[in-house]
């Protein structure tokens, strides 16, 4: 349930982008009660210098935006420090063992080992295979690996807020992934595969476990990135251009900089397993496959191991959820009607949050409220923000058809001697192009035009390319039908390795192209919105939301899998296209408002609530 507009004036705006007033700092160096004398704000009348400019400069020399600079100077992206680089290869590595693993699930699962193979490798010509259990089973199975990876999130961001901190989340969460994977090794041994029902079984517990590592890994690593920024410019500051251009350098265009290029690390390192890995299936046999992976695996704990000292890190501060939904209930308290309309028209009242702020409160306040107005205001942003995602598990349903659907369609048509489960790189190797590209030219090219692409007008651009994508899907599935000599059964055994369908397989380009553009408008801008609009201490936990919409999806998609096998294929697209058309529709009818409020929203100062108490301070450098 979200409230009405922010009440934030340009003034306040201005202000929020000085360096704020908090008992813990946020990062080393914040200034804190101790200096609030000292301090003059852009908004303040009596800071106004002798040219007649107010003072917005800090100690440091840096220049802070005035309220009218904030409405008119262009916004450029800030510098991203090194340390962001060197978790960005941690993620690499770790999206390297994870695609180059699961790339070769389907093909495990679904087909049977080729003639004369005891490891699944098929040579050129053949049909890489190992337990044969078909497509509704490969589907199945790897539909409840990337549920079960994207549930974990919350138990992985539970234990970072409460417990662990977000560095030593990640470490035991990387120790946890490589039991799976080393159980995942043992199930593709010719010996094992030799006895399928030991093969599936060992198989199933290693992808139980490998998923836990990769849902506490996932929710931490994403703040973790953009914190390294953020510990050092927390704030918009003024830079003068060598053209003497005033521009305003802006943390949130740099995170979503940042977050680009952290998109950019994920495919890559998705896009060298997976290339790598269906090789190694292909010529070598499944074992390679999975050991391949963990080995590179092994430099993420290593990494991180030898910069931990120079890390940005906001130690745990216990989890604030429990203040956060007793806030929401008191708040939405008498608000309650038989009449739903009603009951959302209270919901969205401008008073919903107000009335429940501790200044408003006074000795009324109950006693488990110990934060400030402000941390009220983060959490309504943040509540805001995981509005937002409810859509995504129809954008999700899109891009979910690339790991199990696409890769059976592609076994359909004329290979030519390339592996199946190659064509669905086309997708990281666009990313991995059109990311710097969209960085570079077509977001600051738009900034120049004077058009804010903001994060939601480019999340429902994702939704209706992801639409597309399904489209071009489902238009392929139908000539496959009407071409192929098998009619509406492609899939067959004697089909697959003598009649395929007269088509080649590269016009999966197509679909696969679509999907890459919808996912840097919609996939990167989610990990963005959910890092900005979270309270900081609440920033694992929004983050972990953002990605179980993908488990709700892969929950959905579970009533998709009777359509996930010839003759319904084309069924199957055509109504994934609909619903995300549908979503793209009602997220923009539903967010349009919000989309006004952006710069109020990111304006909000952080609150010196914390959780509970932190003896050495904020961040630890």
């Amino acid at each position: 349930m979200t409230s009405g507009p922010i009440g934030l004036d340009l003034a306040e705006v201005s202000k929020a982008n000085a360096p704020q007033l908090i008992d813990v700092p946020a990062a080393p160096g914040t200034i804190n009660e101790k200096n609030e004398k000292n301090l003059s704000f852009p908004g303040d009348d009596s800071s106004l210098s002798a040219s007649g400019r107010k003072d917005s400069i800090d100690a440091d020399g840096k220049e802070y935006p005035t309220a009218e600079e904030v409405d008119t100077l262009r916004r450029v992206c800030g510098t991203v420090p090194w340390a962001s680089y060197t978790i960005g290869f941690v993620e690499l590595c770790e999206r390297f063992s994870y695609y180059g693993t699961t790339v070769v699930f389907v093909n495990f699962i679904q087909n049977p080992l080729p003639p004369g193979s005891t490891t699944g490798e098929s040579g050129t010509h053949g049909q890489s295979g190992a337990l044969g259990l078909g497509q509704r089973a490969s589907t199945g199975l790897t539909t409840f690996n990337s549920m079960w990876a994207y549930c974990m999130p919350l138990l992985g961001a539970y234990m970072a807020d409460q417990y662990w901190g977000r560095y030593k989340t990640i470490q035991i969460s990387i120790a946890t992934a490589i039991v799976g994977h080393i159980i995942l090794i043992v199930a593709t041994i010719p010996s094992v595969i030799a006895h399928p029902n030991g093969s599936i079984a060992a198989f199933s517990v290693g992808l139980i476990i490998f998923g836990l590592g990769v849902g506490g890994f996932k929710p931490n690593v994403s703040p973790l990135i953009a914190e390294q920024y953020e510990a050092r410019h927390p704030k918009q500051y003024i830079k003068v251009q060598k053209s003497g251009e005033r521009t305003i350098v802006d943390p949130t265009m740099t995170v979503s900089r940042i977050y680009m290029y952290f998109y950019l690390m994920i495919n890559a390192g998705a896009l060298a397993g997976q290339i790598g890995m269906v090789y190694a299936e292909k010529y070598v046999g499944f074992w390679l496959s999975f050991v391949l992976p963990t080995v590179m695996f092994l430099c993420c704990p290593t990494v991180m191991f030898l910069m931990r000292n120079k890390y940005a890190r906001r130690p745990p501060t216990g989890s604030v959820l429990a203040k956060a939904l007793k806030l929401w209930r008191l708040a939405a308290k008498g608000r309650w009607s038989i009449n739903p309309v009603k009951t959302v028209r209270n919901m969205r009242a401008d008073d919903f949050w107000e009335n429940v702020k501790p200044s408003r409160l006074g000795s009324n306040k109950p006693d488990w409220m110990t934060f400030d107005d402000t941390w009220v205001d983060e959490v309504r942003r943040g509540l805001k923000a995981c509005t937002v995602f409810l859509w995504y598990p129809l954008w999700w349903l899109c891009y979910n058809q690339m790991t199990n659907n696409l890769v059976s369609q592609a076994a359909t048509m004329e290979l030519n001697g390339v592996p199946n489960d190659l064509i669905n790189n086309i997708d990281p190797i666009a990313l991995v192009i059109f990311i710097p590209i969209t960085d570079l030219f077509l977001y600051p090219g738009l900034e120049r035009m004077g058009i804010r692409f903001t994060p939601l007008k480019r999340i429902a651009w994702g939704f209706f390319l992801g639409s597309f994508s399904m489209v071009a899907a489902a238009v392929i599935q139908h000539y496959i039908y009407k071409l192929g000599a098998c009619g509406n059964h492609p899939s067959s055994e004697e089909c697959l390795s003598v009649n395929p369908a007269p088509i080649n397989v590269w016009v999966q380009t197509v679909p696969f192209l679509l999907i890459a553009f919808s996912e840097i408008f919609a996939s990167i801008t989610g990990l963005e919105y959910a890092f900005t609009k979270a309270p900081k201490n609440m920033r694992s936990l929004v983050t972990a939301v953002f990605l179980f919409m993908s488990a709700i999806a892969y929950a959905i998609g579970q009533a998709f899998v009777s359509l996930s096998a010839d003759p319904l294929l084309v069924w199957n697209y055509t109504t994934i296209a609909a619903l995300a058309a549908i979503g793209g529709v009602g997220f923009w009818l539903s967010f349009r408002g919000l989309d006004k409020q952006e710069d109020k929203l990111n304006a909000i100062p952080e609150s010196s609530f914390k959780g509970r108490k932190v003896s050495h301070g904020g961040m630890n450098a």
